[in-house]
């Protein structure tokens, strides 16, 4: 499943290509790609012809294109304009993609939905969906204010509105407005093990599997070290090494472990040749060799998943929450 350095990529890509456009025509290919839509296909896509992507706007691994039905609500809308109060939102699921293409090119095999955009001079004119396990999707949904008074994630403009149905995730490290203070205090609170807690979602968003192994690696902490009990020394490390890990990513267009993850373009991210822990069950640690020591990456299962982590830098925890 794409993490959110992927879909920082996704969302980079669309500002680029379809902000300020306007969709002009929709295709519906399958059905089950609206699945989450609940009024059906033809609410669809009458809601969508004739409205204008203002932003793409990302909050952990969601992502929505604000959008505006009138001319008169802008790309960086005045102060007394109309705030947009409806965004088209894609789950990318398991294989999902957000394709810029031109009308030549040939319908991709696993095409569900296309969006056909106003013609911008040097772009593509069509948006297509492309998912060949159908567990992503598109669907409308309603933009409510967000709790803090801050923007709703990262996007081109700040307006203080989020998708309904990202509501309830916390702030990712990459979002300027991410509060460490209010992190620090909620991960004190709880009473589990440090993996387990950056995979909460509602604690902090968009540190998947692979990123939380990478940034525990780089902070030389153990997944089992108790949160209730975790200096802010090192809540504030892991914090920092999942932050720069993923700022990484990003340079290299994220990891690309499933062949299907592909950006806007077209084209895979390359992290996945430069990762110090995911995936190397049996191998050296970089950093132990480097220091002239022997320790042999190893994998534990953790939560229907697997764990990998350094026996030297990052010794078991005796009071460990598994």
């Amino acid at each position: 499943m794409p993490e959110l350095p992927e879909v920082e990529v996704v969302r980079r890509g669309l500002v680029s290509w379809v902000r300020g456009r306007t969709i002009t025509a929709v295709d519906v290919l399958d059905p089950r790609s609206l699945r989450r839509h609940a009024l059906g296909p033809e609410d669809f896509a009458g809601n969508l012809e004739g409205a204008r992507v203002l932003d793409v706007v990302r909050r952990g691994k969601f992502l929505w294109m604000p959008l505006a039905d009138t001319p008169a609500v802008s790309a960086d809308a005045a102060p007394g304009e109309p705030a947009p109060a409806v965004a088209l939102m894609a789950h990318l699921g398991m294989s999902g993609q957000l394709l810029m293409q031109d009308p030549g090119v040939p319908d991709e095999k696993h095409l569900k939905v296309r969006l056909r955009l106003s013609p911008a001079e040097g772009m593509p004119e069509q948006l297509r969906f492309v998912d060949q396990r159908i567990f992503g999707g598109l669907f409308l949904t309603s933009l409510i204010p967000t709790d803090d008074g801050g923007p709703g994630g990262l996007a081109e403009t700040p307006l203080p509105l989020i998708a309904e149905e990202a509501s309830h995730i916390a702030r990712d490290p990459l979002d300027p407005y991410f509060s460490f203070a209010t992190f620090y205090r909620r991960l004190r609170a709880r009473k589990t093990g440090l993996k387990r807690a950056l995979l909460d979602q509602g604690l902090v968003s968009g540190i998947g599997n692979i990123y939380a192994d990478e940034a525990l690696w780089k902070a030389q902490l153990h997944y089992a070290r108790p949160t209730d009990t975790l200096r802010r020394a090192d809540a504030l490390r892991v914090l920092d090494a999942a932050r720069e890990v993923m700022t990484d990513a990003l340079a290299a267009g994220g990891t690309s472990f499933d062949s299907l993850y592909v950006n806007v373009n077209g084209a895979s991210g390359y992290f996945d040749r430069s990762l110090n822990a995911y995936g190397r069950e049996g191998q050296e640690c970089k950093r132990c060799a480097a220091a002239g020591l022997v320790s042999i990456m190893r994998r534990e299962q953790f939560m229907n998943r697997s764990s990998y982590t350094c026996p030297v830098c990052q010794p078991r925890p005796r009071n460990g929450r598994w």
